[in-house]
């Protein structure tokens, strides 16, 4: 499994636990995030993530910034991106069960790293559901 990372300057300490993590468990992990605390603008960092989960480079993706919404709203942008804000384990069980979701966003200045982890393992152990959830998946990407 491979899965790609990318962080603004609020998250490079949770990518590196998170990696740290996902290393430890045998998961190849691309890192497309800043290393650095300086300021960058995090969609120059959610592109290559995206990218590599649409063009199948990547099974999953792992987004970080402040609050997440910049980098899920960004990605979400991608047809076939299904980009989720999580801060629970709980919200992670759902985005994975009932909406596919590839692409996980956290929000570091509202989870701790610890949480951030569980998480992750979270995203990666829950299965979609189908059945009638497959439907309502099929019908979030837009004609427009």
């Amino acid at each position: 499994m491979t899965i790609a990372i990318g962080n603004d300057h609020a998250g490079p300490d949770y990518k590196f636990a998170i990696i740290k993590h996902l290393e430890s468990k045998g998961i190849t992990v691309v890192n497309h995030g800043t290393d650095s605390l300086d300021s960058v603008d995090y969609p120059d960092f959610v592109h290559p993530v995206a990218n590599a989960v649409t063009n199948k480079e990547a099974d999953f993706g792992i987004l970080i910034c402040g609050s997440a919404n910049g980098v899920a709203m960004t990605a979400n942008k991608y047809k076939d991106i299904r980009a989720g804000l999580c801060w629970t384990k709980e919200i992670v069980t759902l985005i994975r069960q009932h909406n596919n979701a590839n692409v996980l966003c956290i929000p570091a200045r509202f989870t701790s790293i610890p949480q951030a982890v569980g998480m992750v393992q979270t995203f990666l152990e829950t299965d979609f559901e189908g059945g009638r959830h497959q439907r309502r998946v099929e019908k979030i990407s837009s004609n427009c």
